[in-house]
Formats: structure tokens, sequence, C-alpha cells
């Protein structure tokens, strides 16, 4: 409202001045300035792209309503010296006092104006996008992968309820006992998915986005925050944005988010991101100034301050040098993480082992880092499924590199020598030597993380071992190794030195693309009595894939889950919902609700009753690669 009587201030003192320009004398030549015969009217407005579908129509926005808070509206031209509205002339005998508001209220002070110059007050407080309209992206359908890529059907989420999806993801914490499941839920999430029933686009963007946090994947979080045009962000929206930029180092894109939507939000977060975008638009002395009141202030951590102030300081002339010491930080937050890098700084080894994944998922992707620093956090990177094979191994060819370009000098640590390791899995003339190689990176298995990252790390260096008798004790670990990248017919090549009822015959049963024997009950038992995990959860996993997977005799199943007392036709509210989900062949619903039932840290967290749903119901939908490589990882693992 104040901004409002403020600009009905300042046109009423222009029909003033002008009323008292009027009664001058003109000392312009004749017709210069003769107003025309009428005004030009106001350019027509193009109209926004769809906010996204909901269960009952929008309700126009009022005409009280400040012209700033309708979201999407298109850019108004900038007005030209040719477009300049002409202000009406007072009546004859007025004085310019009286035409400020004669009986005192607002409306007779609306009256006054000329429509031509109101619309033009309004469309210069109208939010400005960087694109044309007609550019402007629809909110219908929202994400970053489009099914031609690799994505789910855009439709599959067209009639979803927006509340049930929203409780869903936002009830999930990113963190998957499954590799493959983590990364069937960064698929379900990057797709192009069409608006659920009672939600905008951006809010479908952002709890979507706010997951991918969750689960590490920062790069793909901040595209699917990109899809939206800004000027349509919503509060989630920015919020998503604000931590998505800032886990990738990139704290200036936000200053298109901070110029539109976002220009009046409260928090210490968004007024040291204005100053720091000050710094980066010519503002160089005045955005210092800001920070150095928010130090003096208080408004933040100390720590989190300081770096802004070193960041901002890189686009100024103020050649201030801005100290960062970490003696008085007692942990990381997402913030000083991303301004860390974005500084081209490494916090302490301390700080950073407290953080632990929440720090390694980040540091994995960051370019600016060291190569060790960057190997190290790899692992966790690797096992949860942020990483694949191949980026595993470009990231330690980098490593070999750099050690061969300082010609074998420099910092011998594990991580160059692990370098050299990958290298000979790779190359060495013998196969004895290559596979003594890849054995020698997996490790002790002391770490579980760190002992699966070996396996996807060698995945590919397996694929290229000759299957022979003298390696048949060793299949099960490079089947397992080989199934990471999901090299499946690669895999098929041991089954003919596996016997009936190892480990690797169970992987391998699963695994296979094409198998159409039914597995009996002398498999069955014979892999038992070789079980010697905890509870015989690894021949219950077995079961649960092979059921799912329809790939077991009907009796011989019966028995042997009487056997191990495992009851896989008990029903809960989220197996109902799942099986709904893959009878009406939905694969996004499926993946999601899928994904919400692969939550947790361990494989031992995970029920037979919950793989078997899982794996089932992908098969159903189509998804059987995924629903193979979930089941054999859920036996290699245990």
């Amino acid at each position: 409202m104040t901004r409002r009587i403020a600009w009905l201030g300042g046109a009423s003192l222009l029909v003033g001045i002008s009323g008292t320009l009027l009664a001058q004398e003109s000392l312009l030549p004749p017709g210069f300035d003769s107003p025309p015969a009428q005004s030009r009217p106001a350019p027509a407005r193009s109209p926004s792209p769809t906010q996204g579908r909901s269960a009952t129509p929008a309700p126009a926005p009022s005409a009280a309503r400040p012209a700033a808070a309708v979201a999407g509206a298109a850019p108004s031209a900038a007005p030209s010296a040719t477009s300049i509205p002409v202000v009406q002339a007072l009546p004859a005998g007025a004085s310019p006092a009286a035409s400020i508001s004669p009986d005192g209220s607002d409306q007779a002070l609306l009256d006054s104006l000329d429509p031509a110059l109101l619309e033009k007050l309004i469309q210069s407080a109208r939010p400005k996008f960087d694109i044309p309209p007609s550019a402007q992206r629809s909110l219908d359908i929202v994400g970053v992968v489009d099914e031609r890529e690799g994505g789910f059907p855009a439709a599959s989420t067209h009639y979803l309820n927006g509340p049930f999806v929203e409780g869903v993801i936002g009830k999930m914490s990113g963190r998957f006992v499954s590799r493959w499941g983590h990364m069937l839920a960064r698929r379900a999430m990057a797709s192009r998915l069409a608006t659920p029933v009672g939600m905008s686009g951006a809010d479908w963007a952002a709890i979507r986005a706010q997951l991918l946090l969750r689960m590490g994947e920062a790069d793909v979080a901040r595209a699917m925050v990109q899809s939206v045009d800004s000027g349509h962000f919503t509060r989630s929206l920015e919020d998503a944005a604000m931590a998505s930029f800032l886990a990738t180092a990139d704290p200036v894109g936000l200053c298109p988010i901070t110029a539109l939507t976002a220009a009046g939000r409260p928090g210490w977060d968004w007024d040291l991101s204005r100053a720091i975008c000050s710094a980066f638009t010519d503002e160089g002395s005045p955005a210092m100034s800001q920070l150095d009141r928010a130090l003096r202030r208080g408004t933040g951590s100390k720590i989190d301050i300081l770096l802004a102030q070193k960041f901002a300081g890189a686009a100024t002339n103020a050649r201030r040098a801005v100290k960062i010491e970490w003696n008085d930080v007692n942990t990381l937050t997402p913030w000083s993480i991303g301004m860390a890098f974005a500084t081209g700084l490494e916090p302490p080894e301390t700080l950073r082992s407290k953080a632990g994944a929440a720090y390694a998922l980040l540091a994995a992707r960051a370019p600016m880092l060291p190569l060790t620093s960057r190997a190290a956090a790899a692992e966790t990177a690797a096992a949860r499924g942020v990483l694949s094979g191949q980026a595993m191994v470009d990231l330690y060819s980098q490593l070999y590199s750099w050690r061969d370009t300082n010609g074998g000098e420099g910092e011998a640590d594990e991580w160059t020598g692990r370098a050299e390791t990958l290298r000979a899995a790779y190359v060495s003339k013998e196969q004895a030597d290559r596979f003594e190689a890849i054995r020698k990176l997996w490790g002790d298995g002391s770490d579980p993380d760190r002992a699966y990252s070996g396996l996807v790390l060698t995945s590919y260096a397996s694929a290229r071992l000759v299957p022979s008798q003298g390696l048949s004790d060793s299949a099960a670990s490079l089947i397992a190794s080989m199934l990471t990248a999901g090299l499946d017919r690669n895999a098929l090549k041991w089954a003919p030195y596996l016997p009936v009822g190892s480990e690797g015959w169970g992987l391998v049963v699963l695994a296979n693309p094409a198998r159409a024997t039914q597995v009996g009950n002398e498999g069955l038992n014979a892999f038992a009595d070789d079980d010697d995990s905890e509870g015989s959860l690894r021949s219950r996993f077995l079961l649960a894939g092979l059921m799912g997977l329809e790939r077991v005799d009907a009796a011989a199943a019966r028995d042997f889950a009487g056997k191990l007392e495992v009851d896989l036709a008990r029903q809960t509210r989220w197996t109902r919902a799942i099986d709904a989900a893959a009878a009406s062949d939905n694969q996004s619903l499926v993946a999601l609700l899928a994904a919400f039932g692969m939550q947790g840290d361990r494989w031992d967290r995970m029920t037979p009753l919950h793989l078997y749903h899982i794996v089932s119901a992908l098969h159903r939908v189509g998804l059987d690669g995924e629903a193979r490589m979930i089941a054999a990882e859920a036996v290699a693992r245990v």
C-alpha cells in the first residue's frame, strides 16, 4: 500500500508540474509542443504461461492487488520518446494544488489521473522476465530428462493427486539401501513429468529438487530448478534454488531470483545473496558495506559472512584481504560448504570428517578441489549411486595423468597409488596380474561403503577377464562388480563355472535378462546350505527376488518360504499402493513408491516383503532391468 501511495503521489506531482508549465509561454517552435489528437492506447498484455493445474480454477487477480504480486506477468516494453503518455491539462481556473485529492480520498486522486499514465505506472512495477512472453515455458510439464532421452512418460503423473505425491516425496530422507534404487529415484525425479492435480508447476519442481539435494544430486537439482522461469518461482522453489546453487558453488546463479520474486525475502542468507549480487553488478562498494554491516550486527554466522566477503571481493576493486579462519567453526553448513568451494577453499579435515556424507557427496563433483580430495569423497558417492563406474575411472585417470605429468614426483599417497593399480587392472599382460590388481582395489571389506565402491571402480575391468575355472572361487565378487554397471551379459559368461546353489549362481539366475527355466527345490536348498548371512537373509532375498521376477516354481517357493518362515503374502498400506500402481501400469508412480520402500542405511534394514513387492512391481510395468539389478544387489550386499 505504501508503494502504491508513493506512485500516486509522484503522479499527482507530475500533474501539478504539467499544469504549471502549460501556463507558461512555450520556447519550442510552433507545433512541437502540441499534444496529439488522442493518446496512444496501452499495449495489450500477452497471456502468461500456465502456472500449473489445480483442482479448482484459480481466481483472477483483483484490480486493487499490487501489480508486483501477480506472478507470470508479461514484460512491458520500455517507454520511448514517442510513447510518453500525455498528461491531461487542468480545467480552466483550477490550481495545481486542487488536483491533489480535492475531497481527500484516494479514489478522487485515481480519477484525476490519465488512464494511460496509470497503466504505465502499473506496468513498470511488474516483474521483468529475461525472455519474451512467447518463449516462456509452460508449467504443465516440468523436468529435465524427456521420455525420448530415457525419462519416464510425462503423462504418468497427469492424474496423480498433488498432496499425495508431495507427502510421499517430502517424507523421503534421500538415503536408499540400494545403489540401483538410488539411480531409479534419480531418474524419476529428473524426468519431465506432468504437474499433478492440485499442485503448481513451480512447487512440483521444488519438491523434486529438494529430494535430489538430500540424495546428494546437486547438479540434477540445479537443472530442475532452472527448468522453471525465474519470474514464476514460489517460495518453496526459491528455497530449493538457494540450496541448489550453493551446493554447486554458484551463488551468482541466484541473482536473477533475488532481483525478481525473492527481492523482498527476509533472512540472513537472502541478505548476503543480494549483497553478493550487488557486487557483481558494478556496485562493489555498497555491497561490501552491506557485508561489513552484517558482520558487525552478527547477521548469520561469522564464517558465512567472511566467505561471502571473500567471494564478493573478487568482483570489486577494493583489494581487501579477507582471512578465513576455521578455528571457531564447529560444524559445516550448506552455506559454508558451498561458499568455501566457490572461493576455492577446502575446509579442514576434522570438519570434513564430522560432516560425513553431506560433505563427501558435494566434494566428489567439485572441480575446484584437489584430485586426491575428490577421490576420497568419491568412495561414498560411488557406493550411494551418485557416481557411475565410468565416472570413477575418469577421476582415477586424471589422478594418474597428474602423477605422470609431474614425472612421478609429487604427493605419493594412497590415491595416486590406487590409480596406478587401476591401470594395471586394465593393461597388465597376464590375466593373473590383472585380477590381482582388481582384488587389491576391493580391499579387505572392513568398510562397507569403500568395499562396494571398489566393486563399482573395477566393474569394467572385471568384465575384461576371461572366465576360467581358476577364478571360479572369486566369480561371485567379479559378477557383483560387473552388475554394479549393469553388465549382465558379461556376467552370464561365468555360468558354466558356477556350481548350482553358489552365490555366483544366485546372482546370475537373478540377473539373466532372458531366463526361462524355473528354479526348483534343488537350487534353493543348495543355496540355503551355503548361506552364512545372519538369519539366512541372503536366502530370503533370493526367494523374494525370484518370486518377484516369476522365476521360481510355485510349489518350491511355498516350501522354501515355509522353511525360512517368510510371509510374502502379508499386506500393508504401502504394498497395496505399489501393487495398485503396477496394476495401472504407471512407471513413475511405481518408481516413486519403490524408492519410498528402499529407504535405509543398510540392507539388513530391508525386509524380504518389501524387496518382493518392489521387484514384482518394477517387473510388471516393464522396468525389468532395474528389477533384476536390485534383486541381484540385495543378494550380493548382505
